[in-house]
């Protein structure tokens, strides 16, 4: 199994006021995550507003990460696996902030294409991948690239794909695959197996991407759900029937797919449920009208049984 194989919660990002990030808030909120069931955290996607940060702020934010590593291994006696998301249009700073997250030990990055350019080819794409690599990758590093072309309108055609694992067998580890697409699912395990590692971004393909030799999951939901995916991902490593648990998480992530987008939905339930504080996010996005706050809360506790 593949070292980043688990579960991952797409983490929020905590912020003050000012919209600024809320560095000291940053550990506590991981460590609830870690404790929870998750192998490991993604800071800094499309979850965590990863976009709306300068490179400073990014490093700051995962440098605070950091301490969530001690705090969970004095609590529980485990390890927390921590992934960057580093990508951005420019070849430069993306090369910076990959470079910056091997340097503070992270255990891999997760890298979206240059999204600003949605028609560059295939062969302009593994140009960047290969410069990024070569110069931010550690050889033992992994990189995950990060497939959401709905959002980023650019992604990881198949031919890309196996050109960047040929070219990169150990550093090119695999993709976030966020496509939503039941059909490519199916394929990535056709074509790669367990070659190429794939955790799934969409939490009601869960079960079907284990099926097809996926590794797991990094999920926006698994802010609020981790401990039902940790069931369905330990089920079925342990050759247990998953249909049934796989249908809870489909219910949930069915409601909250009806109050995009996830990152202030997810504060607001985080801060109800959890006792956070309620924390803003960054324009151009906008806070979950009290109304809509109510409504989600009483479906998703009501789905949770």
């Amino acid at each position: 199994m593949h070292p980043l194989a688990g579960v991952f919660a797409a983490a929020v990002t905590p912020l003050q006021a000012d919209f600024s990030p809320d560095l000291e808030a940053v550990p506590a909120l991981l460590d609830f995550l870690a404790g929870r069931g998750c192998h490991g955290i993604l800071l800094l996607g499309t979850t965590g507003e990863g976009p709306s940060f300068s490179a400073e702020e990014r490093i700051g934010i995962f440098q605070s990460a950091l301490r969530v590593r001690e705090m969970h291994r004095a609590a529980q006696g485990g390890t927390c696996k921590l992934l960057a998301g580093t990508g951005t249009p420019s070849l430069t700073e993306t090369i910076l902030l990959t470079h910056s997250a091997f340097d503070l030990g992270y255990d891999g990055v997760v890298v979206l294409p240059p999204y600003y350019f949605r028609k560059a080819t295939d062969e302009g794409l593994f140009r960047y991948f290969h410069e990024l690599i070569h110069k931010a990758v550690p050889a033992d590093g992994f990189l995950l690239g990060y497939h959401f072309p709905g959002a980023a309108g650019i992604g990881f055609s198949p031919e890309l794909l196996a050109r960047l694992k040929d070219t990169f067998p150990h550093q090119f580890a695999g993709i976030k695959d966020s496509s939503h697409d039941a059909n490519f699912a199916r394929w990535l395990g056709k074509r790669f197996g367990s070659d190429l590692l794939v955790l799934t971004g969409t939490d009601s393909f869960l079960q079907l991407g284990l099926e097809n030799q996926a590794g797991g999951c990094i999920t926006a939901p698994a802010n609020l759900i981790s401990p039902d995916l940790r069931r369905v991902w330990d089920a079925f490593q342990w050759g247990e029937e998953v249909s049934a648990l796989q249908g809870r998480v489909t219910e949930i992530r069915h409601i909250l797919e009806k109050y995009p987008p996830f990152p202030p939905t997810l504060k607001a339930l985080l801060a109800r449920q959890h006792g956070f504080p309620r924390w803003p996010v960054r324009p151009p996005l906008e806070e979950v009208p009290p109304g809509i706050v109510e409504k989600v809360a009483e479906e998703f506790v009501r789905s949770s049984g």
